[in-house]
């Protein structure tokens, strides 16, 4: 495993939690939160970056600045979130690199996409504590990953020439033509893969969707060594990720990096209703997030302490 540097600890830790544990925000996301507030593909394409700018200052300042951490994008959310006072001085700020959406490969892989021109240096231009990329992998298919781990790999680098933190995401895919349940019997398999072809390249926190079992979690746990990982809600439902983030920290998370469960049904066109959802039954739901992080977390036993 791959030990962080004195500056990327510095970072780990301000993304982090009073007790050590993250709880981030994510609000990066911009073709899925288009879908959230618009029905049809035509109201959606109307949604430019400013409004979503509007929305992602809003779950900044309703409910980032409850969590100590937020994830955004540069396109929409920076450097409006600090040049506009909205992100308070003691929450930090991670930013995605990763672009909205897919390439597809003639054989029906999907090709991670970058935004242009951000790099490390531009995501500290900008004021982040650290960055965040994503990239698709389908382990049990080789030839699917090549490019993907290719970006990865470049990026780690990158990160680690401007001695700047990455936190690494990888979320797994459904192919064409393979059905549900075949799909879903690989899962585990496709994230403890997917995790440890990260870890050998160097990553440093990772970001990964539920594996799906508590004993699957452990198995995570013990790969990843000394290296701390979070969990995502990839939209599921509250009830359903409080489920995953028990199983989880209670077998060696280090915290959960949280965007739609939390938000998607609080975010509005009109900012008025967006404002009452988030500051209630958003943040409700952070408590209950922060509430089970609190019950299982100990940091004595962090692994970036």
């Amino acid at each position: 495993m791959t030990a962080m540097t004195t500056a990327e600890r510095r970072g780990y830790q301000q993304i982090c939690g009073v007790n050590g544990a993250m709880m981030v925000i994510a609000c990066d996301q911009r073709g899925g939160m288009r879908t959230l507030l618009a029905s049809t593909p035509e109201e959606q394409a109307q949604i430019g970056n400013d409004v979503l700018g509007d929305v992602k200052a809003d779950i900044t300042r309703h409910l980032a600045a409850q969590a100590g951490c937020v994830l955004v994008d540069p396109l929409c959310a920076v450097p409006r979130l600090i040049d506009g006072g909205i992100l308070p001085r003691d929450t930090a700020l991670l930013i995605g690199i990763d672009a909205s959406g897919w390439d597809t490969s003639p054989e029906g892989y999907r090709i991670s996409k970058m935004v242009d021109g951000i790099d490390a240096r531009r995501v500290r231009e900008l004021g982040g504590t650290g960055g965040k990329i994503m990239i698709y992998l389908r382990m049990d298919i080789p030839e699917a990953n090549t490019r993907n781990l290719e970006t990865l790999k470049r990026n780690i680098e990158d990160f680690s020439r401007e001695d700047l933190l990455l936190v690494v995401e990888f979320l797994t895919y459904r192919l064409e033509g393979e059905s549900a349940e075949d799909y879903e019997a690989r899962i585990p398999m496709l994230i403890l893969e997917g995790s440890r072809a990260c870890l050998d390249l160097g990553s440093k926190v990772l970001k990964i969707p539920y594996p799906g079992s508590e004993q699957a979690c452990a198995e995570i746990t013990r790969i990843s060594g000394d290296v701390p990982w979070a969990v995502l809600s990839a939209g599921v439902d509250h009830q359903t990720f409080l489920g995953q983030v028990e199983a989880a920290m209670k077998n060696g998370a280090s915290g959960v990096i949280a965007g739609r469960s939390l938000w998607k049904d609080c975010i509005s066109l009109d900012r008025d209703v967006s404002a009452k959802k988030l500051s209630t039954v958003a943040v409700s739901r952070l408590r209950d997030i922060q509430a089970l992080i609190a019950r299982y977390y100990r940091t004595s036993d962090s692994k970036a302490a």
